[in-house]
């Protein structure tokens, strides 16, 4: 199997949280504890070099930022491993995006990883001193801003497009998941994602979590337009996704020629060193 770089994978072990109203559960069962655990895991799975970023999903502010130093730990420990910290979009998190970005200037660190799917919106007011922090401290230092996506609420492409808009022509950000789900696959494919790298804005994303038909239509598009070969990444989001189902998609998709190439490897080393 040629190189593989996987942009977007987690460590850490998130507590029980009784989601939807139900009993307290632990669903990512395949989360990593220790640096250990987690080299094991790229190891198992053939991977080159990866991104690094703190496991979340809880509502409990502290518990993504306390595993800050755990991926940093793994990325300073492994020159395969870089790592993205995580920060929050909340007002209420100004101090701990504080001690988070203190982390920032370490060589390691590639990237900041935000998501609104633990409050806030792109649109809050509450939210735009942090999110301008954030943007604006990641243009300063060449890091990559990570942000998730799903469809609809705050974490829409709608939504998170207009950080984009905002930030995209002095910052790079990574949007995961392709848009999130049908709406955020259409609404990019069809046009958005293509029409933001014409207009120079420094936008990525990768194919995790994609719904079947997108990746081949994502591929087809990049050859009918002549752009976008070099915005699009390969990522597990592990424990959350997995590797074998997203390789195998994404490389039907890509074949086993340059593009192939570009999204497995390439465009890792140029976005995330």
């Amino acid at each position: 199997m040629p190189d593989v770089l996987d942009s977007h994978r987690h460590i850490g072990v998130l507590p029980e949280y009784p989601f939807y109203g139900g009993a307290p559960m632990r669903a990512d069962l395949s989360a990593t504890a220790t640096v250990k655990e987690f080299v094991a895991g790229i190891d198992a799975d053939g991977i080159d070099r990866v991104l690094v970023l703190p496991n979340y999903g809880v509502p409990i502010p502290g518990v993504a930022f306390e595993l800050n130093h755990l991926a940093l730990e793994a990325a300073q420990g492994d020159e395969r491993i870089r790592c993205g910290l995580w920060v929050s979009p909340k007002s209420s998190d100004h101090d701990r995006n504080t001690e988070a970005l203190e982390l920032a200037g370490e060589h390691e660190v590639s990237a900041l990883k935000t998501s609104f799917l633990l409050g806030g919106s792109p649109t809050d007011e509450d939210c735009a001193v942090e999110l301008d922090r954030l943007f604006t401290t990641a243009a300063e230092r060449d890091l990559v801003v990570h942000i998730h996506t799903s469809p609809g609420a705050a974490s829409d492409i709608d939504q998170v497009g207009t950080l984009v808009e905002k930030y995209g022509d002095a910052t790079k950000i990574h949007l995961v998941h392709l848009g999130g789900g049908m709406s955020g696959h259409m609404k990019l494919i069809g046009g958005r994602f293509f029409d933001w790298i014409e207009r120079g804005k420094q936008v990525y994303t990768d194919t995790s979590w994609t719904i079947g038909f997108a990746p081949t239509w994502l591929v087809h598009e990049i050859e009918k337009r002549g752009l976008g070969h070099d915005r699009v990444l390969f990522a597990t989001d592990a424990p959350w996704g997995d590797f074998e189902g997203e390789y195998a998609r994404l490389r039907a998709a890509a074949g086993d020629g340059a593009l192939a190439d570009a999204f497995f490897h390439q465009n890792f080393e140029a976005l995330y060193g």
